[in-house]
């Protein structure tokens, strides 16, 4: 994990990769619990039987489930510390260009493209890739945005 002692620190890591996570598989209950949590239980993520005969020849995970462990993802790559908080703030350009089969293993990779002072804080944008075992295309490729507040010194 990089440990980055305060915002100033992490500006100066722009164009910077910041490395790998651990690679962890995506479970079928995994995805069935984010389709109950969503209200998307098409057919290719959670009925197994139909989804052989499908296009990808089993269940794949929803795309947004990937995106939606980013956070995850980063509070594994990364720590900056000198904060009063840090919040999500949005996202950039972000693009599924392979599903990921349940049962495959995937991790994710972050570049810190931007850091921006504005009167709110800092505003980063990192570049965050998750990709799957064995495969050559990535599952999920998004900027995310986050704010960070720095603490008052006294």
């Amino acid at each position: 994990m990089r440990i980055f002692a305060n915002v100033i620190e992490l500006k100066a890591a722009v164009g910077e990769h910041l490395g790998h996570t651990a690679w962890r598989e995506v479970t079928q209950e995994q995805v069935n619990l984010f389709a109950d949590a969503t209200g998307d239980h098409q057919w290719i993520h959670v009925d197994i039987e139909k989804a052989k005969q499908g296009p990808f020849g089993a269940t794949i995970a929803h795309g947004y489930l990937s995106l939606s462990l980013l956070p995850s993802f980063m509070v594994e790559l990364f720590r900056v510390d000198g904060l009063a908080m840090g919040i999500n703030y949005g996202l950039n350009k972000v693009r599924f260009p392979s599903p990921i089969p349940v049962g495959a293993r995937i991790r994710a990779g972050a570049e810190l493209v931007d850091v921006k002072g504005t009167p709110s804080g800092y505003l980063s944008n990192m570049r965050m890739t998750v990709e799957i075992e064995d495969r050559d295309r990535p599952a999920c490729v998004a900027e995310t945005l986050s704010l960070y507040v720095p603490a008052e010194t006294s």
